[in-house]
């Protein structure tokens, strides 16, 4: 222990390790779950004089029993060993198999390195040793289940620390452990690891949207609350929509978690501290600044002596994520939380959510029973419109900081009071009904290549919806009317499969088009008669952007720009998937036009910068059934053809 530590200041473990960097995409440079992650909160601390006030703790890699605590042997083998030379070979085909993972020769030693380092915190919390510690480590674990990795997670570290503290260490006196995950997305491993454990209360507060949103199942729903002795012990809280802010949270802490905690009376808290909730996180779509993430931390102090560890998860706005992180250790270090405001009020699913939390876990948490007050409930923001995606442009700053208040003047360009964030639905709806009412009336042919050759596919973007085997929901267009006309035409190019996941249908690649001319190839297309308002609505769709914008993507000046010859192309969304428009010539007197990559990217792909895939089979069977119920081909003579172009 640092003797120089002030009299009175609270002890904090701060833990990080270069060698966790070493697990990377080898096939995709651009993957969410990169080493900057990590880099990017190191160096933001460092910046800010963090570590000089806190114990630097030295991360060591887990032991195999503690590992088998919690997963099975076969999966504590397969990433002890899959960075081996003998895996060399079979590497991507295993990882391809697995639901978002990805291994490279430095996997196994960051997996043993995360998990090993989320129980040194522990430890060194639970044995008074610390008053709260953190530890900066990724691989992710919350998604990781007993015998699978996924979503980025190989080893479920916070279930392995939480385990070991209770079965391996009893001298610790723990005997009731919080686990509260305010990853954007639902803890599924760890709920699973404690599903009949009364000792462990897992808390997991999420964007769920019905099922839809990642890990697109039921398991994070309010009413899967444990079973047996853990009946009652796993609380979820489903956001049903984005955009969920620092109001909301602030509302699920008050009148659900902090109710329950005060009654569970834990011995120590552990978080599953992801960051993707974050206002501009690209996956996560939600609001949350740093002041908030600092006040709900500092409510949780109010338990368990303060005894907290804080075990990095998702989060992949590196902005968002160091500035947050920043702000919570903060909080450890002087025990109040930095100076700020909210003046918005939560959503009214954020309390329709809440209510429906607390009848169901009421049986089991008597202070739940009572019903909250009309006066409470009625205070509401304007309803949500659903965001896919967002952007964070502040600049980093590179002062110092000595204190809390200091870091809140730093972070006051970041940290705006929350009634600039609400939305005042009737400036946006008017904003938009310009744009929507000018290309309602401009038709286009809207030329799909890929799942959307599927008539039934094109209808959930249009309508909304679902078709087997996609793992997301379609919201659908705003203009919801199905095509007018559909027809079939080939074109003198080809199609290809890329990229190693996507999140509408899992491990895979899904189609792109190189938009060069070459006799050689001939690509099927699904012409669909939509409004440019529509195919404006699938552009923001296919490239994980709001509905709800001033302005379209493509207008009417571009289009013309670029209807002056065939397989003219403009990139407008840059960094998008599907960012690049392609014109490819008249039918009907109509411009046909369709969407792909941009072609940085088709050079990326040529060199082997961005991974190039083939699909999976409910990919793939999309476009088998839009090119067999087109009367384009026979099954067989489909399949062949998508063999071809994979």
């Amino acid at each position: 222990m640092e003797s120089e530590k002030k009299s009175g200041q609270r002890l904090v473990g701060l833990l990080y390790d270069e060698r966790m960097c070493k697990h990377s995409n080898p096939h995709d440079g651009y993957h969410p779950e990169t080493p900057n992650r990590i880099r990017a909160i190191w160096n933001k601390l460092q910046n800010a004089g963090i570590p000089d006030r806190c114990v630097i703790l030295d991360a060591k890699e887990a032991e195999d029993k503690y590992l088998l605590s919690v997963h099975t042997k076969n999966h504590a083998n397969l990433i002890k060993n899959i960075s081996s030379k003998q895996y060399d070979s079979r590497r991507l085909k295993i990882a391809s198999k697995l639901n978002s993972i990805y291994f490279n020769e430095g996997s196994s030693e960051a997996a043993y390195l995360a998990a090993g380092s989320a129980v040194e915190a522990v430890k060194r919390v639970a044995s008074r040793e610390l008053n709260s510690a953190v530890a900066i480590v990724r691989p992710p674990g919350h998604h990781a289940e007993k015998n699978e990795a996924m979503g980025f997670c190989l080893f479920n570290n916070v279930a392995i620390a939480a385990t070991y503290l209770l079965d391996e260490r009893p001298e610790l006196g723990v005997k009731k452990i919080l686990i509260v995950d305010w990853d954007v997305h639902h803890g599924n491993g760890t709920q699973k690891m404690f599903w009949n454990d009364s000792r462990v209360l897992f808390f997991s507060v999420h964007r769920h949207e019905f099922g839809s949103f990642y890990p697109a199942n039921d398991d994070g729903f309010y009413t899967m609350i444990g079973e047996g002795e853990g009946a009652g012990y796993n609380i979820n809280v489903p956001w049903e929509n984005g955009r969920c802010g620092d109001a909301d949270y602030f509302a699920v802490w008050d009148h659900i978690l902090l109710p329950v905690a005060k009654e569970f009376n834990p011995d120590i808290i552990i978080v599953s501290a992801g960051f993707d909730a974050a206002a501009g996180d690209p996956l996560g779509g939600c609001r949350v600044t740093p002041f908030g993430y600092s006040v709900l931390l500092k409510k949780l102090m109010n338990f368990a002596e303060g005894k907290i560890a804080l075990i990095l998860e998702g989060g992949y706005n590196l902005d968002s994520i160091a500035k947050s992180m920043h702000a919570c250790i903060e909080v450890l270090l002087e025990d109040k939380a930095l100076i700020g405001s909210s003046e918005a009020y939560p959503f009214e699913s954020t309390w329709r959510v809440i209510q429906a939390v607390r009848q169901e876990l009421s049986p089991f948490w008597p202070t739940l029973a009572c019903e909250l007050p009309e006066k409470l409930i009625c205070q509401i923001a304007p309803p949500p419109h659903t965001l896919i995606s967002s952007s964070d442009s502040e600049a980093e700053d590179d002062k110092s900081p000595s204190n809390s208040e200091n870091l809140a003047e730093l972070l006051q360009d970041v940290i705006k009071p929350l009634s600039m964030l609400k939305v005042d639905a009737d400036e946006e709806t008017d904003a938009s009904t310009s744009w929507r009412s000018e290309l309602s009336n401009v038709y286009i042919w809207y030329a799909s290549y890929g799942s959307n050759m599927w008539k039934s596919r094109l209808h959930c973007y249009l309508a909304g919806g679902q078709v087997e085997g996609m793992q997301k929901h379609c919201s659908g267009s705003v203009n919801k009317t199905l095509p007018k006309e559909i027809l079939w035409k080939t074109f003198p190019c080809h199609i290809f499969f890329a990229r190693d996941f996507s999140y509408s249908w899992g491990p895979g690649g899904v189609a792109f088009l190189n938009p060069e001319r070459n006799i050689q190839h001939n690509t099927y297309m699904c012409l669909y008669k939509i409004s440019l308002e529509q195919f404006n609505d699938i552009l923001f769709q296919e490239n994980g952007l709001s509905l709800n914008v001033s302005s379209p993507l493509l207008d009417i000046t571009t289009l013309n720009a670029i209807s002056d010859k065939e397989f003219n192309t403009r990139v407008i969304v840059e960094g998008g998937w599907y960012g690049n428009v392609v014109y490819l010539g008249k039918e009907q007197d109509i411009p046909i036009i369709t969407m792909t990559c941009s072609p940085l990217d088709i050079e990326r792909f040529k060199s082997g910068k961005l991974p190039s895939r083939g699909p999976n089979k409910a990919y793939a069977n999309t476009l088998v059934k839009g090119l067999v119920e087109g009367e384009q081909l026979s099954e067989e003579e489909a399949i062949a053809y998508i063999e071809a172009a994979a």
